[in-house]
């Protein structure tokens, strides 16, 4: 009797961590791993960077699949670095400077709107990366924990600073220094995220949020994440001066001539990013 023939299995070491697919003005990057290996931060940082200078790009949605969104640091390959001797122990200890600051920050420079669906467990890391996001979507049920303490580590990825902003400093030392999990209810009721949806819709709703950014006024969107950016620490003065500048040059744009026309002709503006 001949045998079945074998249908080869992909090797997951050759699959990409992190995939691309782009629609209606969107690019959507969906992490295939839930926890943040160095591959994966790699290929991140690549494709953030590259939707981020792609012209054709209106809005970004990160989103992740299964059970997890992400659960931050791979720990597996974080121990297996500790003990080995020389340089791969050393690149653990500096793996926040040089490779999560980096991802971060290429996160908040983003200049279209991002939108993060949370469809899992949402840890450490990967807690600082969802409230990178100008909006969250979250499946119902979902677990939050900052994590960091309970593996005897501070914060990273700018958690303790975008938690105080978010939630005020007295819950954020609690987040920290007490890292139990709470539900995506909580965090919806904290201000953390945008939307709490059952979780076979958190793809459908972040989409669909995504895409109307997408449609929105791309350089207007661009000023106001560079108002928010500053609105808790510059003065009244440097906000005003802000705001001053970039409404002339918003004034301008070919979108917002559009708004007004159609404004006044009674019909929903159509903008084009310019």
């Amino acid at each position: 009797m001949s045998q079945p023939d074998q249908v080869p299995q992909p090797d997951p070491d050759q699959q990409p961590t992190v995939t691309r697919t782009d629609a209606d003005g969107v690019a959507t990057l969906t992490l295939q791993r839930p926890a943040l290996s160095h591959r994966l931060r790699t290929e991140l940082l690549a494709l953030v960077r590259e939707v981020s200078a792609d012209e054709s790009v209106r809005a970004v949605l990160l989103t992740g699949t299964g059970r997890a969104f992400c659960v931050g640091q791979d720990l597996a390959e974080h121990v297996e670095e500790l003990r080995a001797p020389g340089g791969r122990a050393e690149g653990a200890l500096s793996v926040v400077e040089a490779e999560y600051n980096p991802l971060l920050l290429a996160l908040a420079a983003l200049p279209v709107p991002l939108v993060v669906g949370v469809n899992g467990a949402c840890a450490g890391a990967g807690m600082g990366i969802a409230l990178a996001a100008d909006l969250r979507v979250a499946a119902a049920g979902a677990k939050f924990t900052t994590a960091f303490a309970g593996v005897g580590l501070s914060s990273d990825s700018a958690l303790a600073s975008r938690l105080v902003h978010c939630v005020g400093g007295s819950r954020a030392a609690a987040l920290l220094l007490l890292p139990d999990p709470f539900p995506a209810e909580t965090a919806e009721q904290w201000g953390l995220v945008h939307r709490v949806v059952p979780a076979e819709e958190v793809l459908a709703e972040a989409t669909a949020l995504a895409v109307r950014l997408a449609a929105g006024p791309t350089a207007a969107f661009r000023a106001i994440k560079r108002v928010l950016a500053t609105a808790a620490t510059d003065s009244l003065e440097e906000t005003l001066a802000l705001e001053a500048s970039l409404q002339t040059g918003l004034g301008a744009t070919a979108d917002h001539r559009e708004a007004v026309e159609a404004f006044l002709a009674k019909r929903a503006p159509v903008f084009t990013g310019r």
